[in-house]
C-alpha cells in the first residue's frame, strides 16, 4: 500500500479544517439575518465584527499557502459582514460651535465593589448628565457623594440588576419612573434643561435575551420605546444598556420607528460589553434625535464592571 508523505496528509487535514471554518462562518453570518424567527438565532447577529476578523485572518493564511478557492470564499464572508459594519465609519462629526454637553452611561454592575474606580471615572470625564444602571440601595448610598456636583437627580434603586439613576448638573422637569413594556423594570423619563435648550431623556435597561421569555420581554420593551419617544416634547436622547447590538433586527426597528439615530455612526465600532472577555460587542447605546449633533463618542475606562462606560459630547441644533 502506497503511503503518502506526511506533508501531503497535513495539507489534506488543513484543507478540511479550513472548509469547515468557511462553512461555520457562512452559517453563522446567515443565521444572523433570521433573528426574528427565534431568539437564539438573533444572537448570531451580534458578532459581525468577529466574523469579519476571523474570515480575513483565515483568508490571509489561505493565500499564504495558495488555497485560493478557500481564500475567495472567506473574502466573500468577510465582505458580507463588512457591508453592515461600514456604516459605523461613515460620516465625519462636525466641530461644535459652542461648548458641548457631555452625557455618560455607566452600567456599574450590581455586584461591583469598586466604588473608587466608578467615582474616579465620573470625576475624570466630568459629564453634565449621567445615567447609571444596576444601581442597588448600597450603590445609591455610595454615589450620594456626587450630590454636590450633581444636585438634580431621579432614581429607583433596586436589589438585583435593574435599579436605575440619573444625575444632572442642570435642572430636571417632569421626571418620572415608569415601566416601559411588560417586564416590570424601571425606566426614567425626564426633561433636562441645558443652557442651549431642553432635551427629553429616556433612560432604560431592558432584560437580557438569555431565555425565550426574557428575549420576548426585551423585544416588547424596545418596540414600546418607539411610541414613548414620539410622545416627548423636546428632542430625545435615549440612553441605556439595551442588551442588543446595532445589527439586531429589533434594534434596527427601534431606530426606524422612533426616528432616532445611532450615536456610534461616524465613530466606528465601540464595544462596551463584556469588559473581561475577548468577544466584545456594543450593547450600551445613546440614540439621539436629528436635532442633536454628536461631536464625539468614546468608550470610557475600566470601572470594575462587566461594562465599559459610554461618553458622548453633543450640542443642540
Amino acid at each position: 500500500m502506497l503511503k503518502l508523505p506526511p506533508h501531503i496528509n497535513l495539507f489534506r487535514h488543513f484543507d478540511r479544517i479550513i472548509w469547515y471554518a468557511v462553512a461555520g462562518l457562512t452559517v453563522a453570518t446567515l443565521l444572523g439575518f433570521l433573528g426574528r424567527l427565534n431568539w437564539m438565532l438573533e444572537l448570531f447577529s451580534h458578532f459581525r465584527v468577529q466574523y469579519l476578523q476571523i474570515a480575513l485572518l483565515l483568508a490571509g493564511i489561505c493565500l499564504w499557502v495558495r488555497r485560493n478557492k478557500c481564500a475567495s470564499a472567506l473574502a466573500a464572508v468577510a465582505a458580507l459582514n463588512y457591508i453592515f459594519i461600514l456604516p459605523l465609519y461613515l460620516g465625519k462629526p462636525s466641530a461644535p460651535n459652542t461648548k458641548p454637553v457631555r452625557a455618560m452611561l455607566m452600567n456599574i454592575n450590581a455586584q461591583n465593589g469598586n466604588t473608587a474606580q466608578v467615582i474616579y471615572a465620573i470625576t475624570n470625564a466630568s459629564p453634565d448628565l449621567i445615567v447609571l444602571e444596576e444601581v442597588t440601595p448600597h450603590w445609591a448610598f455610595e454615589l450620594s457623594q456626587l450630590a454636590t456636583n450633581y444636585p438634580h437627580h431621579i432614581m429607583e434603586p433596586q436589589e438585583g440588576c435593574f435599579g436605575i439613576m440619573l444625575l444632572s448638573r442642570y435642572p430636571l422637569a417632569h421626571g418620572e419612573i415608569v415601566e416601559i413594556g411588560n417586564a416590570g423594570v424601571p425606566s426614567i423619563i425626564t426633561e433636562v434643561h441645558f443652557p442651549e435648550g431642553a432635551v427629553s431623556v429616556i433612560a432604560t435597561h431592558p432584560l437580557p435575551p438569555i431565555t425565550a421569555s426574557y428575549a420576548r420581554e426585551r423585544n416588547g420593551q424596545l418596540e414600546a420605546l418607539s411610541a414613548v419617544v414620539k410622545q416627548q416634547k423636546y428632542p430625545v436622547l435615549l440612553i441605556g444598556d439595551l442588551n442588543v447590538t446595532t445589527w439586531s433586527p429589533y434594534f434596527q426597528t427601534l431606530v426606524k420607528e422612533s426616528g432616532l439615530k445611532d450615536s456610534m455612526k461616524g465613530f466606528g465600532f465601540q464595544p462596551s460589553w463584556a469588559a473581561n472577555f475577548f468577544l466584545k460587542i456594543p450593547i450600551d447605546h445613546m440614540l439621539h434625535a436629528s436635532e442633536i449633533n454628536i461631536h464625539n463618542r468614546q468608550i470610557g475606562p475600566d470601572i470594575g464592571s462587566d461594562h465599559f462606560p459610554v461618553i458622548v459630547d453633543f450640542t443642540l441644533k
